[in-house]
């Protein structure tokens, strides 16, 4: 492995942190949704960076079908968007507190 599992392991971690900050900052409801898939692609690299580091396939495989899964929930979720941003006119997630008691 050209670069050492340690570095790998940084980099997902910060990935994941920066995407964790960007979901618990709540400000629009787009921006949730890519801080979801930065924290995805940060569980995705630290699989890949395993499984090359193991020489296992397993955490490669299991990457195809987590690209697989966040497709299908990329596709939902802009669907949703769109019929937020058309029902209500905003997408700022303040807004959106309908089931709150």
């Amino acid at each position: 492995m050209i670069v050492p599992f340690a570095h790998v392991l940084i980099f997902a971690a910060i990935l994941f942190v920066m995407g964790l900050g960007c979901v618990l900052a709540r400000r629009n409801l787009i921006m949730i949704l890519i801080g979801v898939e930065i924290m995805l692609n940060a569980a995705a690299v630290a699989l890949v960076g395993g499984s090359a580091y193991w020489r296992q396939v397993d955490g490669q495989v299991f990457v195809v079908f987590l690209m697989a899964m966040t497709s299908a929930e990329v596709a939902i979720s802009l669907a949703m968007v769109v019929y937020l941003r058309r029902r209500r006119g905003t997408l700022e997630a303040d807004r959106f507190d309908g089931l709150r008691g």
